[in-house]
């Protein structure tokens, strides 16, 4: 008769883990800086602009949308998103008056916020972005018509990045009136 051999499963688990330990700390390890701020990075008309990360649902090009009657001139029309009925909004029309031309590179940043769900046409996207604090910016944003949802800026390179609250945007009354 031959001898029976019994193999623990938690025994085996239990060395491969410490094995996996041990040559784990000779890794190099991911420092996360507690004060970065991760952004979505945009141009409206000459504006830098930042939002965070959480703010920003989706972004898109632009998409095939049909225009509503009797609605305010910012308001670009209504997209099928997936089955989903997007209003579309020109943010640079909305907040300077001045119209965004549509190019390869125009985007449009879906915002959802308490049943408010958006789309904001802007210039273009550049990517994602970390601050730190010490790149903030406490003077007041350079574009007045920006400033009422911009509550500081950041620098970086050669521009000025203000930072700007898509949920404060969605939520004020007028953005919301868009019949005329």
């Amino acid at each position: 008769m031959s001898a029976v051999t019994i193999i623990d499963p938690a025994a085996i688990l239990n060395e491969i883990d410490e094995r996996c330990r041990v040559a784990a700390a000779n890794l190099p390890q991911k420092l996360e800086s507690s004060d970065a701020l991760s952004t979505v990075c945009f141009r409206v008309g000459s504006n830098h602009l930042v939002a965070e990360l959480g703010e920003v649902v989706e972004i898109l090009t632009f998409p095939e949308m049909t225009v509503v009657p009797n609605t305010r001139s910012w308001v670009c029309g209504l997209a099928n998103i997936r089955g989903k009925l997007l209003p579309v909004i020109d943010l640079n029309r909305y907040l300077a008056g001045t119209g965004t031309a549509v190019t390869f590179r125009t985007r449009v940043l879906v915002v959802e916020y308490h049943g408010i769900y958006s789309g904001l046409v802007v210039d273009e996207v550049f990517g994602l972005k970390h601050f730190s604090e010490e790149a903030r910016i406490d003077a007041v944003y350079s574009d007045e018509r920006f400033r009422e949802y911009v509550s500081h800026s950041f620098r970086a390179g050669d521009h000025e990045w203000g930072l700007i609250s898509l949920f404060t945007l969605v939520e004020a009354p007028q953005f919301l009136q868009t019949a005329v």
